[in-house]
């Protein structure tokens, strides 16, 4: 990767005020990343606090259903119930060393902003949260969780309610409270450093699943992550993507159709673009402007993608495929009831892919990654249920 770039992919195209301190981050995170004292710290709040590493789980009864040799990476498993712990308790300890005294972000499905809000509180800092009023009604528990960890939850009450609009709030925050204010994005998005800063706290993920298939003496065939903004998806990427042998598919919402409005497949459907400080697939109207878009997961219904995630598309690395909301209910019991675990409707998309396309993954070594579990889902699933 070049400066700044994956490809033609990424940059900085952000108001010309944001560049000193994105240039602070850029030079304070590539010196503290591997500060032996930032590391021990780190380490011992991943293994300690949120409670790394993470299993990974053989699924039998899926496994011999279906015909296919399923592996589940337990995100699900960590504190607060989601891969997005290891991204906020790395860039609030960043903030820290950097010495910033308070924290923004955004969030959509909420599991961000808890992750957000728990790191603040255990760090000692304020912490603001910015959310779609669309995803707040629709995740009303993770809003109250965040409020009662001490944040405060600003609800964005414009364009489509959503995390688009909640992360185009955050950046206005950012713009005029840079000196004190850190802005701890969630995904592999935004301007450099903040797509290269989420990947690198989330690589743990493929670390350790790789680790444990080399004491296995086994590689995985095949690795399969939902694709939203795509940190979950580039974390465990990022363990594999040296390995040729092993097929890496990342999978987007398809929504309820291919109609525009009725999915969120930024690279399946999206045009490049410039969204939100960087070059990658967005989905766009006819005229250029950004798209509406759908999906039964709030943390999925995002009108762009993580520019790495663009560059491995065009380079022909990572496969991106789709699966539709119908198809992620159903995946969702058919995981639940199998082996007893309730996955995330965001992760349901990854274990449907993989579910109604047995037949060509027949007898392979499949790792899922679980990236949250599916509590925070379930008025949803309730409220979708007649969908299947």
């Amino acid at each position: 990767m070049e400066k700044l770039f994956y490809g033609e992919f990424g940059g900085q195209f952000v108001a010309e005020t944001l560049i000193p301190a994105l240039d602070e981050l850029e030079k304070a995170f590539l010196k503290i990343k591997n500060d032996k004292r930032f590391k021990e710290e780190l380490d011992d709040l991943l293994k300690n606090y949120a409670g790394r590493p993470t299993p990974v789980y053989f699924a039998k009864n899926l496994s011999k259903k279906y015909g296919v040799n399923i592996y589940l990476k337990r995100e699900d498993l960590l504190h607060t119930g989601a891969h997005k712990i290891n991204n906020t308790l790395g860039q609030a300890l960043l903030a820290k060393y950097i010495g910033k005294s308070r924290v923004i972000a955004e969030t959509g499905a909420g599991q961000h902003g808890v992750a957000t809000a728990t790191a603040c509180a255990l760090l000692n800092l304020e912490c603001t949260v910015y959310m779609g009023s669309v995803d707040a009604k629709r995740q009303a528990v993770n809003v109250e969780r965040m409020r009662m960890l001490g944040a405060e939850v600003r609800v964005v009450d414009e364009g489509s309610k959503t995390l688009k609009d909640a992360v185009s709030a955050a950046l206005r925050d950012w713009v005029s409270s840079v000196d004190n204010t850190h802005y701890l994005i969630g995904s592999a998005v935004g301007p450099y450093p903040f797509p290269e800063i989420v990947a690198h706290f989330q690589s743990v993920i493929g670390n350790e699943a790789k680790e444990y298939f080399f004491t296995k003496g086994v590689m995985p065939d095949v690795v399969v992550a939902c694709v939203g903004g795509g940190s979950n998806a580039i974390g465990i990427f990022r363990g594999f993507v040296d390995d040729k042998d092993v097929e890496l598919i990342g999978v987007e919402a398809g929504g309820i159709s291919d109609e525009p409005g009725n999915h969120a497949m930024s690279i399946g459907k999206g045009k490049k673009g410039i969204f939100q400080g960087s070059l990658s697939y967005v989905i766009q109207t006819d005229e250029g402007q950004i798209a509406r878009v759908h999906s039964i997961s709030a943390g999925l219904d995002y009108p762009g993608v993580g520019p790495e995630h663009a560059y491995l598309k065009e380079i022909g690395r990572v496969k991106y495929e789709c699966v539709r909301d119908e198809e992620a209910l159903k995946a969702f019991f058919e995981l639940t009831r199998n082996e007893g675990i309730l996955p995330a409707l965001e992760s349901s998309h990854a274990v449907a892919y993989v579910l109604k396309n047995c037949e060509k993954f027949k007898g392979k070594n499949v790792l899922i990654n679980l990236s949250g579990r599916g509590d925070k889902d379930l008025h949803i699933i309730h409220e979708a249920k007649e969908l299947i």
